[in-house]
């Protein structure tokens, strides 16, 4: 029985490693790390994984550990186009509605492994959080269960490399943003709306308007909006 490691945050992604490990526990012992200081070295060379996969990670990986051992991220975009941060964030407001969700080994260069395989996936709807939700059944009933059995040799990205900005929080601001129609506006506080995200918002005086759970009907946005105290 070969051992895996899936290193990954976010409520929905744990969930599903939970219950990938239950589902694979016949052929394979998964380890599921949840926390920056649980990826340690020496941790990692005694369970000798088969994969360390990442799902979804906010820390740079060290190098002892992707360099001893295969690490598969997984990027919200069709690889070389869209590396860097923000991935959802910086399409919707590019007003994608289609990409990719890309399989790479980690390498030094961020973002610029070899890509195992690609999966097509729709961003044309839905919160932040939905979306990134719908992402993680795709990596994690279909992507990672494939690499498993298969165990693909990954292959040099193709095409010309398009870098992602990181989106700053102060970016959140709705006064600050390009916003021309309604469905910039309806793209604009969805793409934000997220765990660990900062919400679309403005400022009146010594007030934060906060808005999320934004729906398109018709002629008009239906949404959500929260008034705090700004500090």
């Amino acid at each position: 029985m070969e051992n895996v490691i899936i290193a990954t945050i976010k409520s929905w992604n744990i969930k599903n490693a939970e219950y990938l490990k239950q589902k694979l526990r016949n052929n394979y012992k998964i380890f599921i790390i949840t926390s920056r200081d649980e990826l340690d070295y020496k941790k990692i060379r005694a369970i000798k994984p088969k994969y360390v996969f990442f799902p979804h990670w906010s820390w740079i990986i060290p190098e002892e550990i992707y360099s001893n051992f295969e690490c598969v991220v997984f990027h919200m975009t069709d690889l070389p186009y869209g590396r860097g941060g923000s991935p959802l964030q910086n399409l919707i407001i590019r007003n994608k509605t289609k990409t990719k969700i890309s399989a790479i080994r980690v390498e030094q260069s961020i973002d610029a492994g070899k890509v195992y395989l690609k999966r097509e996936f729709y961003i044309g709807l839905g919160s932040a959080e939905e979306i990134f939700i719908k992402a993680s059944e795709v990596i994690f009933f279909e992507m990672i269960p494939y690499i498993l059995e298969n165990q693909p040799d990954p292959v040099e990205q193709q095409g010309e490399a398009v870098l992602f900005p990181r989106r700053k929080p102060e970016q959140s601001d709705i006064l600050k943003a390009e916003i021309s129609d309604l469905n910039d506006m309806y793209n604009f506080i969805r793409m934000l709306d997220g765990e660990g995200y900062p919400n679309a918002f403005f400022k009146l005086g010594k007030l934060k308007f906060l808005f999320s759970e934004v729906h398109l009907k018709q002629n008009k946005l239906v949404g959500r909006f929260e008034v705090v105290r700004d500090e």
